[in-house]
């Protein structure tokens, strides 16, 4: 039972305060004021009572909780070691930005629904990650696509819904492929389709079908992947991210994504077993798409002058070392893999943020606007340089310690010659990840002599014509006043990816 309370309290608390305290037909700026207050404040609450009984969950382990639809198929919900790691990345970057979003949204229209979205897409993910089969993993994998689909569709102008309908044709798409993995492994499978680690496929399953197994889980992995933007996949990733609000960017890029990475770790790990892909086409055809997308994303984000474009492609690019360890099908790989997840959540999500706070103050958009930025928004650009130290893999922070185990994973899997290429397209990608993220902070930072502090508090083109005189940011003489509830989950997650850097390996050995 305890399991249904978790999944359902963010999915119906957030509809019903969504649709309980709506403002939208309020004409009195003091009563949509307070509304807004009443609303953060359930939030708030909201938000802490899912994150309490998660850890309840996570730490309690209940019974497993079965609703059989067929003899074979139904929900199942239980708890293991990936899924307190999957859902401890998820509950760390969802609470930061509810807590971000409470002054971001303040400048938006329709903010309850956003929020309405927000807990469902929560809840959803909640379910994903205590699946414990494939069909239940499937079921809440589509819906958090769903929910997660208004978030780029907010602003409801004509790019917003191009590029909602895009991130749903490449999710839908991708879910297909992955329904056909996942009725291979039901049709095939003798006995348990429960989750276990190695997997519960037996190689006399497949006998005689050899062809069309690999073919199945080929598809299922490129189907998942999509979610991750894996190439020739990731179209949707560049297109969504600069559209929708920067929280929702943060979620689609630090946790959303990353639903594709469980259902792949689920599949691939859980269910199929490892060794029955190792030394496969599958293995290398997987191990070949994902450093292809490794490159990719890192030179189209080097190319990039839009900042949170260039850090969707970047996202494109660091999800996809996620998807490299995987392939590797190793127990090295797979520690490896984890190690990126969490610091890439943290990172990336951090970055999302600050360059909401840009957005937010500023109205600044592209990256040769924020030469000086770092002089009027200090805190903010502080956190944006720790992350991109970690995306970059500078030690000791946490992109540092997952490139390593990463590239030493690589190396210690195959003898082959072909075996130094992960770590080659590695360490191209981080040189590429410093090319297109150093230059913001040095400009921020050092704009050169000939830059004046006029030039800095100088405002960037307005974000929206609408915009309501009182809305407008504080701005003093040294500069904006940066939202206490803006950079307070910024920093925390700034601490969260030192953290991976430093104690990453012992959470890692331990599951």
């Amino acid at each position: 039972m305890i399991y249904l309370v978790t999944i359902l309290l963010p999915i119906l608390g957030g509809i019903a305060v969504s649709v309980f305290l709506n403002d939208d037909r309020e004409t009195d700026e003091q009563i949509k004021s307070r509304k807004m207050s009443l609303r953060n404040r359930i939030y708030t609450l909201l938000i802490l009572l899912t994150d309490l009984l998660c850890v309840m969950v996570m730490v309690l382990k209940p019974k497993e909780l079965n609703w059989n639809i067929t003899d074979r198929a139904g929900i199942c919900f239980s708890v293991d070691s990936f899924s307190v790691f999957s859902l401890s990345v998820i509950l760390l970057l969802y609470t930061a930005v509810c807590f971000y979003s409470f002054e971001y949204m303040k400048k938006e229209e329709r903010h309850e629904y956003f929020f309405a979205f927000f807990f469902i897409s929560l809840g959803a993910l909640i379910a994903v990650c205590f699946s414990a089969t494939l069909v239940t993993m499937y079921a809440f994998f589509e819906i958090a696509t769903l929910s997660s689909m208004p978030l780029i569709l907010h602003e409801m102008n004509a790019e917003s819904v191009a590029a909602g309908k895009k991130y749903l044709f490449y999710s839908i798409g991708g879910a297909l492929m992955g329904l056909c993995a996942v009725l291979l492994v039901y049709s095939t499978s003798t006995h348990t389709v429960h989750f276990i680690y190695g997997g519960f496929m037996e190689p006399e399953m497949i006998a005689g079908r050899e062809s069309l197994f690999l073919a199945a889980v080929f598809l299922g992995i490129v189907g998942f992947g999509t979610k991750a933007g894996i190439y020739p996949m990731h179209g949707w990733l560049p297109t969504a991210h600069p559209i929708a609000p920067a929280p929702a960017s943060a979620l689609m890029s630090g946790v959303i994504a990353k639903a594709g990475v469980i259902a792949l770790v689920r599949l691939v790990y859980y269910s199929v077993g490892p060794s029955l892909l190792r030394g496969t086409w599958v293995q290398h055809a997987w191990m070949i798409l994902a450093m292809i997308t490794v490159l990719l994303g890192s030179t189209m984000a080097f190319l990039e002058p839009v900042l949170k474009k260039r850090l969707a492609y970047s996202t494109v690019s660091q999800i996809s070392y996620i998807l490299l360890g995987l392939s590797l099908l190793t127990d090295d790989g797979i520690r490896g893999a984890l190690l990126q997840m969490c610091a890439h959540a943290a990172s990336k999500g951090c970055l999302f943020l600050c360059a909401g706070v840009i957005i937010y103050l500023t109205g600044r958009r592209e990256v040769k606007q924020l030469k000086g930025i770092g002089r009027v928004l200090p805190v903010t650009m502080f956190c944006f340089t720790i992350c991109s130290l970690s995306l970059i893999g500078i030690p000791p922070m946490g992109g540092f310690l997952a490139k390593w185990q990463l590239a030493c994973a690589a190396l210690n899997a195959e003898k082959e010659g072909w075996a130094i290429l992960p770590p080659v397209v590695l360490l191209i990608s981080a040189m590429l990840t410093a090319g297109y993220l150093l230059p913001v902070v040095i400009g921020a930072f050092f704009p050169g002599r000939d830059f004046s502090q006029g030039d800095a508090q100088s405002q960037g083109r307005s974000r929206a014509k609408a915009q309501k005189q009182s809305m407008k940011p504080e701005k003093t003489q040294a500069g904006y006043t940066e939202p206490l509830w803006m950079t307070v989950p910024m920093l925390l997650l700034c601490v969260a990816a030192l953290i991976v850097g430093c104690f990453g390996m012992k959470l890692v050995s331990w599951l």
